[in-house]
C-alpha cells in the first residue's frame, strides 16, 4: 500500500487536508463449534458437553453464555465474538480499519485490529497522527459511532478537527457542538466520508474479505492491507486519465 501512494503520480491525487475512517467487520476462519472454555475442556462454564465424537462433534450452546473473558477459538484464539448490534448473533470476527483521502476516495491506510468496541477509535488515532504533524490543521470525517468525548478531544489535542457525524440518539449529548457544525466544510465532509463504504464494499465482495481464509490477527491483517492496496490500483488507471 505504501508503495502503491508513493509513486509521483499517485501522490499528486491525494489529498493531505482532509480524511475519512471508518471500521468493517472480517468473519474468521473458525467455527462457532471451535469456541471453547479457556479453563477446560467443553463442559466448562455450565457448557454441555459434545455428543459424539470426531472434529464435528454436535453440540447445543441454546442458553449457554460464552464470552471473550471465558471462551476462545481452538481455530484461531486471536478471532473474537462481536455482535453487529443489539440483538444480532455473535460471530468470530476481526475488524479492518481504512483512512481515506476525500479528494479522490483513495485509501491512504489500513489496518487490522482484534474486534471490539475500542477499536475503531483507537484505530482512527493511530492512522491520522502521523498526517496531523503539519502546521496546516487537517480534518477527518467519521460517523456516530466515533461521537465519544475522549476521541474528539484527542483529534483536537492533534490539531485535526473532527467531522464527526453528531450521535444524538436516546438523549445522549454530541461531543460534536456548534463550533464545527456551523462549517461549510463539515456538510462537505459528511457527504464525502461515505464513500470509503464503496472501498470495503470492493474489499469484501470482490477481494473476498467478507470472510477471511487466513487465520491469526498477522495473516489476517496482511490480506485486508493487500486487498486495500488492490483496491486502489484498480481505480488509478481511471483517475490518472481523468486527471491528466
Amino acid at each position: 500500500l505504501s508503495a502503491v501512494l508513493a509513486q509521483p503520480k499517485v501522490k499528486r491525487l491525494l489529498s493531505t487536508d482532509h480524511f475519512s475512517v471508518d471500521g468493517t467487520l472480517i468473519e474468521a476462519w473458525a467455527s462457532m463449534k471451535s469456541v471453547k472454555p479457556k479453563d477446560g475442556p467443553s463442559g466448562g462454564h455450565g457448557e454441555p458437553p459434545a455428543e459424539g465424537g470426531g472434529r464435528n462433534a454436535e453440540a447445543d450452546f441454546h442458553g449457554h453464555k460464552r464470552s471473550n473473558d471465558t471462551h476462545a477459538s481452538t481455530t484461531d484464539p486471536d478471532a473474537r465474538l462481536y455482535r453487529k448490534g443489539k440483538g444480532k448473533e455473535a460471530k468470530l470476527r476481526f475488524m479492518g480499519h481504512g483512512l481515506m483521502e476525500n479528494r479522490h476516495g483513495l485509501l491512504v491506510d489500513a489496518c487490522l485490529t482484534l474486534a471490539d468496541g475500542h477499536a475503531e477509535r483507537v484505530a482512527a488515532l493511530h492512522m491520522i497522527e502521523p498526517r496531523a504533524d503539519r502546521p496546516q490543521a487537517i480534518t477527518l470525517g467519521a460517523d456516530k459511532a466515533y461521537d465519544t468525548e475522549d476521541f474528539v478531544n484527542e483529534l483536537r489535542s492533534m490539531r485535526v478537527t473532527p467531522h464527526v457525524a453528531q450521535n444524538n440518539t436516546s438523549g445522549r449529548s454530541s461531543a460534536i457542538d456548534g463550533r464545527t457544525t456551523r462549517h461549510g466544510g463539515y456538510a462537505v465532509s459528511q457527504r464525502i466520508r461515505k464513500r470509503i463504504e464503496e472501498a470495503f464494499g470492493w474489499i469484501k465482495v470482490v477481494a473476498g474479505q467478507h470472510k477471511t481464509r487466513f487465520r491469526g490477527r498477522d495473516r489476517v491483517g496482511w490480506a485486508f492491507t493487500f486487498a486495500a492496496a488492490a483496491y486502489n490500483l484498480v481505480r488509478l488507471p481511471k483517475l490518472m486519465a481523468e486527471t491528466g
